[in-house]
């Protein structure tokens, strides 16, 4: 009987140790006056398309000039691309096409980049607009940045400098603005600069100027944002190339298409308005293809 009280007094040790246990295990994470924080809303894309198969083959024949002339097992290499290299096709895809013909030679590109924000705090949407606002500032046309060569030139384009100061959409014309688009990017409404038609191999004689080409620019009405990027090369000691490029983010994806053109002939100078507007025609057709 002289042991009976150590007894209980141990119990109630090992009660005690236990309660203050379980409270410990049940509280941690849920301390009072702590604030819920409620994860941002996920991209509306959760996978991208096949590279090589997001162009129709009647519009590579169109961007690619004589392509379409070539036998068949050249021809069909040619249509097919060639896939960037990637290590997961759900975050990163590409795509190039080349042809060559007579008078000059055109390549084409396509690149989709899904982006994903590890930070829940950001949406996927957020953090893809990052990354597009950092290409459209490396094109020197972020109103952030310095302006260069191109955004001086774009103060010269009627309607163009107003539209160009941000990412666009809340600062249009009262006009149409698919009119807009169309006076800034379509060569078909008047006569090609190089005299040519639009799509008959695209190196012009030497009449054409490069200070006619329309300059680089943010674009309306494509995607949530968009930019396009012309920049006239010297391509060693032969001839001159173009390359256009058109970026565009939808939701939580960014695409970037580059069409360039480099001449047979040093005489020869690209027609910056074709690879303009047909850039943009892809550009916008991948962006319909994405909404589906």
């Amino acid at each position: 009987m002289a042991y009976v009280p150590g007894v209980a007094l141990l119990a109630a040790l090992v009660v005690g140790c236990s309660a203050g246990s379980d409270s410990n295990a049940n509280g941690a994470d849920s301390k009072a006056g702590s604030p819920t924080v409620t994860p941002a809303p996920p991209g509306k894309y959760l996978t991208l398309p096949a590279p090589c198969r997001a162009v129709p083959r009647g519009t590579l024949k169109d961007l690619l000039p004589g392509a379409a002339a070539l036998p068949g097992e050249q021809q069909e290499k040619v249509f097919r691309g060639s896939a960037s290299v990637t290590y997961d096709t759900d975050r990163k895809v590409g795509c190039s096409w080349k042809s060559d013909a007579p008078n000059a030679t055109r390549s084409l590109s396509i690149d989709f980049e899904r982006v994903v924000s590890y930070d829940p705090a950001v949406s996927d949407d957020d953090r893809a607009d990052t990354v597009y606002a950092k290409k459209e500032k490396a094109a020197g046309l972020s109103s952030s940045a310095t302006p260069g060569p191109d955004a001086e030139k774009s103060t010269g384009t009627p309607g163009e400098k107003d539209k160009g100061k941000g990412k666009g959409a809340d600062a249009e014309d009262p006009e149409d603005p698919a009119d807009d688009a169309a006076a800034s990017a379509d060569p078909s409404s008047s006569s090609s600069p190089s005299g040519g038609a639009a799509g008959e191999g695209g190196a012009g004689d030497n009449s054409v100027d490069p200070e006619d080409a329309l300059p680089s620019r943010v674009l309306d009405n494509l995607g949530d944002a968009a930019f396009l990027h012309d920049l006239p090369t010297r391509a060693g000691s032969t001839s001159q190339q173009r390359t256009v490029s058109v970026v565009f983010r939808t939701s939580n994806v960014v695409v970037t298409v580059r069409y360039a053109e480099q001449p047979a002939l040093v005489t020869q100078v690209p027609d910056s308005r074709e690879l303009q507007e047909k850039a943009q025609a892809l550009a916008r057709k991948l962006a319909e293809t994405l909404s589906e």
